[in-house]
């Protein structure tokens, strides 16, 4: 009897060790998602700061070439505040999208100065602009896949044990506002 006892110990010993392990280990694969997951927003505010560093230097050589269009430099500077303003990953998203549809319009009026599109300081101002375009739909794209990644993670039985003990809560996506599938009508 007293050996029986002494394995059915052994074994609820190892059973408990393998739980506590696997645990861990779970515990673990949630933190570094969602440091994976911080990471990849950091990327997005980066590539943000960067364009909204940019826009300045854009709107000074526009202002040089077609000081009367003021509506669209106010509308830039306005877009720019709330973005940097912007506390959650929705109001960024927001205030991101209000931002490009103001360099949407800032674009229209570059089209009737031809003598700014061929400014040398300009071009290059609109290349780093567009590349900067292309590393915030990047970092876009990254954030959101860590996103769900991670929510699916916490979400599928038994890591949502772990996940609620351990206060893991689900992430929100880098969302566009509704309607920003439709092109922006600019009109002046």
């Amino acid at each position: 009897m007293k050996k029986g006892w002494i394995i059915a110990l052994v074994i609820i010993a190892i059973i408990v060790i393998a739980l506590v392990s696997w645990g861990i280990g779970a515990y673990n694969k949630m933190v570094a998602l969602d440091q994976t997951v911080k990471e990849s927003y950091s990327q997005i505010q980066n590539q943000l700061q960067r364009r909204m560093d940019l826009i300045p230097n854009l709107v000074e050589t526009v202002k040089g070439f077609a000081a009367q269009e003021k509506g669209i430099f106010e509308d830039l500077a306005n877009a720019r505040a709330k973005l940097a303003g912007a506390q959650t990953v929705q109001d960024q998203a927001t205030a991101d999208a209000e931002l490009t549809t103001a360099l949407s319009r800032l674009l229209v009026i570059v089209e009737n100065y031809p003598t700014l599109k061929s400014d040398a300081t300009f071009r290059q101002l609109m290349d780093e602009l567009a590349g900067t375009e292309n590393r915030i739909a990047v970092a876009r794209k990254d954030y959101n896949a860590a996103v769900k990644e991670y929510n699916a993670l916490i979400k599928k039985f038994p890591y949502m044990l772990i996940a609620g003990m351990g206060g893991f809560t689900e992430k929100e996506y880098f969302e566009a506002k509704p309607g920003a599938e439709e092109a922006p009508q600019v009109q002046f």
